[in-house]
């Protein structure tokens, strides 16, 4: 389940595809996002753990987008994947997540 944050940042993402005019480009981040999700949903322990070491969030894990520059971060919980974030690679990750208001 995705929280507030992560809803947030994927609007954000869909809005700049839509603001530079590329429909497709929104649509298909849609379509990474939901495989990258259903993988997650799947295979949680695959994501990588390097941000939650560097972040000292234990079991935070973070899985790439197919064909577009973001990360799926989330944690496994016992009965869901709490997605807590959706972020672009080239941004200052560890800021982001420490400060969600960080441009």
């Amino acid at each position: 389940m995705p929280r507030a944050q992560a809803n947030l940042d994927v609007d954000a993402a869909i809005g700049f595809y839509l603001q530079e005019n590329a429909p497709a480009a929104a649509s298909g981040f849609i379509d990474a996002l939901e495989q990258a999700y259903t993988h997650i949903g799947r295979h949680a322990s695959t994501g990588s753990p390097r941000f939650g070491h560097e972040l000292e969030l234990p079991g935070l894990r973070a899985w790439p987008l197919s064909r577009y520059p973001f990360l799926v971060f989330y944690l496994e919980r016992q009965d869901h994947i709490d997605v807590w974030r959706v972020l672009h690679t080239r941004r200052d990750i560890p800021e982001r997540m420490r400060d969600p208001d960080t441009p």
